[in-house]
């Protein structure tokens, strides 16, 4: 099972509507729950929690070098602006079929 980590600035509304959008789209892809786990932080927590995920979704910028794992820009999760393209790369980079 692949988990996820979706972090916006304080952890709970922008991430949970982006957890949302990013389940519901999974979901029409045909990949089952089963597969994968979603969690959700503040991006301050990113850093601290990455070692227990195999990917983190941020709704605004974030580079830190010292995480080891995928961190993708999830804004379009929430503009519906190139959603295709992030659910692409979640699906290519955690290998969910």
């Amino acid at each position: 099972m692949k988990k996820i980590l979706l972090a916006c600035g304080a952890g709970v509304v922008t991430s949970t509507a982006a957890m949302n959008k990013l389940q519901e789209e999974l979901d029409a892809r045909g990949i089952s729950q089963d597969e994968y786990k979603l969690g959700q932080s503040s991006v301050a927590e990113v850093e601290a929690l990455s070692g227990q995920y195999d990917m983190a979704i941020t709704t605004t910028q974030y580079d830190n070098d010292a995480i080891k794992i995928p961190v993708i820009n999830g804004l379009p999760l929430l503009t519906n602006i190139g959603v295709d393209t992030v659910i692409d790369k979640v699906v290519d980079e955690l290998d969910l079929k």
